[in-house]
Order: C-alpha cells, then sequence, then structure tokens
C-alpha cells in the first residue's frame, strides 16, 4: 500500500510521532493583580525558588524575580508560549534570574522548587498531586489559581474579586 493511503486508513506500519502531550489546561493569563496576590499568599522572598507549571507568557516566575528577588522556572508544552515568555524576562531585566523549558508538567523534577504556582484545570491539579507530595520539600508552598487540587485541605483559601470585578479563588498549601 501507498503510504499516504495507509496514513489516510491508519494502517501506516512506520513508527508515528511521539503524540504531543494532552494540555493540563488551555492557555489563559493570569491577570497581573492576581498574580501579585498569588506571590504575596506564597511568601515569595528572594530566597524562593518558583516553579509556575503551565507558565504561559512566564509572568508569574517574572514577577516573582522582579518583585521579589526570587529565581524562577517556568514550564510549558507550547514553545512559542515559552518564546514568548523568554522575551518577556529580557524586556523586564530579569532573564539571568528566570528560566523557561518547553516540557510536560507531568515530568518536571520540582524537587529544586520552594515555590509551585498552578493555573490549571482541577483534573490536572489532581494528577499533580503525588508529583507534588512526593517531591517537594517541608516547608515548600503550592499556590493554585481557581481550582483546588481534589480532596486534599488547603491552608488558606482566599477569594476576591480581582480589578476587572471577576471573582478569583486562590489556595495555599504548605508541604508538611
Amino acid at each position: 500500500m501507498r503510504p499516504l493511503v495507509a496514513v489516510l486508513l491508519g494502517l501506516a506500519t512506520a513508527a508515528a510521532p511521539a503524540a504531543q502531550p494532552a494540555a493540563l489546561a488551555p492557555y489563559s493569563p493570569t491577570p497581573t493583580d492576581v498574580v501579585d496576590r498569588m506571590l504575596r499568599l506564597a511568601g515569595v522572598e528572594s530566597k524562593d525558588v518558583v516553579f509556575d507549571l503551565g507558565c504561559g507568557d512566564g509572568r508569574i516566575v517574572i514577577e516573582a524575580a522582579r518583585m521579589h528577588g526570587a529565581r524562577g522556572v517556568g514550564i510549558d508544552i507550547d514553545p512559542s508560549l515559552i518564546a514568548q515568555a523568554e522575551a518577556n524576562a529580557q524586556k523586564a531585566g530579569v532573564a539571568a534570574l528566570v528560566t523557561f523549558r518547553v516540557q510536560d508538567a507531568m515530568t518536571v523534577d520540582v524537587s529544586e522548587a520552594t515555590v509551585v504556582t498552578l493555573y490549571l484545570l482541577a483534573a490536572s491539579n489532581v494528577k499533580l498531586r503525588p508529583i507534588l507530595t512526593r517531591a517537594l520539600r517541608p516547608g515548600a508552598r503550592i499556590v493554585s489559581h481557581n481550582y483546588p487540587i481534589g480532596d486534599w485541605e488547603p491552608d488558606v483559601v482566599d477569594t476576591f474579586a480581582d480589578t476587572a470585578g471577576t471573582r478569583r479563588t486562590l489556595f495555599l498549601w504548605k508541604v508538611k
């Protein structure tokens, strides 16, 4: 059978390219005032290493570096968003403090993180919980925007209206 016909019929014998990892959430930028509130809730300081899983354009780790002097690592599966995040870090003057990687958040080693930020779907947060609880050291903080982590009881729940009037909820867990 000719290759094109075989592909169209789903009968290709050659190995197919690896599938793109399933997105843990659609890209939806976190408003600046919500980013600031997330970082305050986590108590981010210059000694922290902030990982943002599903970082999009990098705004959370960039602000952690710019406002608090923290180091940051942004992870996203979309190469164009990572390129945008790198450009944003250069523009903000914090490229030396932050790095961005095209990677599936489910495969990231977060053991270096003292703070992990999430704006993912609730089901994605549930999938990440075992990874986070296994890898993070006691005292690490996890802040999730709008979505809890299953039945894991947060240490703090912060519900508020952002500057646009949209109701937001932040969840904070401290790893014990």
